[in-house]
């Protein structure tokens, strides 16, 4: 019998949704939040082939299956914080930073932010270009001869504000998601933890629960990064928050990061309300499409609710529109 081929990929894992379920119900909220549903655990935050390889010699499901056995690890060290154990042993604690750098670069939102930076990429190599270099921009970056009519149709395509419709090949998201999650990992174990322990109030996820505070003065204009950020919260489970704090106060005091990595610096504390309320308005501000909570956790949930944000990140230059001539000339090597 042959191997079956998974078809819903998770972005974000069943495990872990699990942790906000009712058994394997999960109350879903799309924004801005006025279509409000219970689902099944194993239809949220998934879509159809997400992951999907093909000609991958393993099969065309090889990436959903790897990401499913690194899930398997962290559900068992999910279980042993929930039973007791903190601070983790230094190897499930690089196990768990992974994790959760994985997360933050393996959803939809990260692959609607790469096509659309690849979108207004192309829409100001054209416009720049001009509509006479439409021709030979098809010809240089795809090898195809077009006609006129077709490098029209592709200049209006191009240079509408949004940039040309583009969709890209899983696996460009899956080297980038790999190469992220590798890089950004020493910035989330080098931070010292902070596990948050709640008995009264809850907690609630979303489909980007990775959410970075920024520096209490930092300006509204900034960006923030894992490098940059003051603290970054992810939710555990409904009662397990984790906060990955600031490090720079110990590095002031002259605390290697080994130590920190070590979890010398990582504590214990009870949840309060107030922590409950920072913790959830961090997922909401960073959440994309989705927020998710067990049924009965409704009231941490505000009636006011963000507009969704399909894509996570801006692009800043660049006219409204172009006139059709070209911003620059190339030589004529016959002049030269």
């Amino acid at each position: 019998m042959a191997n079956s081929t998974a078809k819903r990929h998770h972005t974000v894992p069943q495990f872990y949704l699990r942790g906000f379920s009712e058994g394997n119900r999960i109350a879903t909220v799309k924004l801005p939040g006025e279509h409000r549903f219970v689902q099944p655990v194993r239809k949220a935050a998934s879509e159809t082939h997400f992951y999907r390889v093909e000609g991958h010699e393993d099969g065309p499901d090889a990436f959903e299956k790897l990401l499913s056995d690194i899930e398997g690890k962290v559900a068992a060290i999910f279980a042993s914080i929930i039973n007791g154990t903190w601070p983790l042993p230094p190897e499930d604690r690089i196990t768990i930073a992974y994790f959760i750098a994985l997360q933050a670069s393996r959803g939809p939102e990260q692959r609607r932010n790469m096509e659309y930076l690849s979108a207004q990429a192309t829409r100001m190599e054209i416009g720049y270009g001009g509509k006479s270099g439409v021709k030979a921009w098809a010809k240089r970056n795809h090898g195809l001869d077009i006609s006129t009519e077709q490098a029209e149709q592709l200049w209006e395509q191009a240079t509408q504000p949004g940039g040309p419709p583009i969709r890209l090949n899983p696996i460009v998201h899956i080297k980038s998601m790999v190469n992220q999650s590798q890089a950004l990992t020493p910035y989330i174990s080098g931070r010292p933890w902070t596990l948050v322990r709640f008995k009264t109030r809850s907690l609630i996820t979303c489909d980007t629960p990775v959410s970075l505070v920024p520096q209490p003065d930092a300006e509204p204009w900034e960006g923030v990064g894992f490098m940059t950020a003051w603290g970054v919260t992810y939710p555990l489970t409904r009662k397990l928050g984790l906060l990955m704090n600031d490090p720079m106060p110990l590095a002031r005091q002259n605390v290697t990061v080994q130590k920190v990595r070590d979890g010398r610096f990582d504590f214990v504390q009870t949840g309060s309300t107030a922590m409950e309320k920072f913790m959830n308005a961090n997922t909401i501000d960073s959440a994309s499409m989705w927020l998710y909570h067990h049924p009965d956790d409704e009231r941490f949930v505000p009636d006011r609710l963000p507009e969704p944000s399909p894509v996570t990140m801006g692009f800043v230059g660049g006219p409204d529109e172009f006139s059709g001539e070209p911003a620059f000339r190339q030589k004529d090597p016959k002049n030269e």
